[in-house]
């Protein structure tokens, strides 16, 4: 099969500098793209000055990771599609693991890899660990990481296992499937854009997985810090968009009231925590929500399935009552 390793620019020299020499050197048996979102530093140049071999796709604007992914795959021919974070520190060996269970599998649609911590690289990291899950009222959760509780990689990980979402720092997406289950949604701009195209991946039938022999470290917060309001913002609305969108049926809209009103409770802590910023951003997160509701009513009309999309009720029950802080004491 055809591989394309995608990594989508926006004024990111510095991470190119740092990160795009191991792909390069480890990624031989594909073809590595740069996508730029019309960046205004000199990273496009760079990359031309030294990585010859690393066609570039010219985007005209900034439109976030899935608009700017939507216009730089649409003229790709690949087989399988490698959406990677430009803060990526690849591995010896890590596209053949993944691209055979496509080869072995034909339902397989989408993957990860292992995912480490480049700053700290004996722990899993936030955006994908081992794998993800949401519960039922569309709180993501990994193999390896439940909240901001992550687990030291002790080769329990070291699997190929059947997951809900591939993390979109290193999302490995069959390009057919991609295409078929409507491409990336451009309304969500960034941030759990995965989890919803893994969710209408999964609808049509497909299958994802985490192969944990191929491996990478993300530095993770490099585009966006984990600390940043606007991730705050993202996440929350999101969420909000995953469960409206995805679900079918009166129940799913419970779930969806459930889930605002723990927001409310999360908005909150945030003010007890001398964070006003983030309480703001949920704020901002639902009245953005508000406005687009008619506009993902319709959507849920076409994307809406009864897929089973959760076998964990409450990570928050779990995590903050039970004490469940690993994924395997769930």
């Amino acid at each position: 099969m055809k591989v394309a390793v995608v990594i989508l620019n926006w004024n990111g020299k510095d991470l190119l500098e740092r990160f795009l020499p191991s792909v390069v050197k480890f990624s031989s048996e594909a073809t590595v793209y740069i996508a730029d979102n019309a960046s205004t530093d000199n990273s496009v140049a760079f990359v031309s000055e030294f990585f010859s071999t690393v066609k570039i796709i010219q985007n005209k604007e900034n439109g976030g990771y899935a608009k700017g992914y939507n216009d730089a795959l649409k003229n790709l021919s690949e087989d399988i599609f490698i959406l990677l974070n430009s803060d990526v520190e690849v591995t010896e060996n890590w596209l053949q693991p993944v691209v055979s269970e496509f080869e072995k599998d034909s339902s397989v649609v989408a993957a990860q890899p292992k995912i480490l911590d480049y700053k700290n690289k004996e722990y899993f990291e936030y955006a994908g660990a081992a794998g993800g899950f949401i519960d039922k009222y569309g709180y993501p959760y990994c193999r390896g990481r439940i909240f901001n509780t992550l687990e030291k990689d002790m080769g329990q990980y070291d699997d190929v296992s059947q997951i809900f979402w591939a993390s979109g720092a290193c999302l490995f997406v069959k390009a057919e499937a991609f295409w078929q289950a409507g491409a990336l949604d451009e309304d969500y701009f960034a941030h759990q854009e995965e989890i919803d195209l893994c969710w209408r991946l999964q609808s049509k039938g497909g299958k994802i997985v985490y192969v944990g022999a191929s491996k990478v470290y993300h530095v993770g917060g490099a585009t966006l810090a984990a600390l940043n309001p606007k991730k705050t913002f993202y996440n929350f609305r999101n969420s909000l968009l995953n469960l409206l969108k995805n679900t079918v049926g009166t129940k799913a809209f419970t779930a969806l009231l459930a889930r605002m009103l723990l927001d409310g409770v999360a908005a909150f802590q945030f003010l007890i925590q001398d964070k006003p910023k983030h309480f703001f951003a949920i704020l901002k997160a639902h009245l953005s929500f508000y406005a687009l509701l008619p506009k993902f009513l319709r959507k849920r009309k076409v994307f809406s399935s009864t897929l089973k999309y959760y076998t964990l009720k409450s990570i928050v029950f779990q995590y903050f009552i039970n004490n469940k802080k690993k994924f395997n004491r769930l």
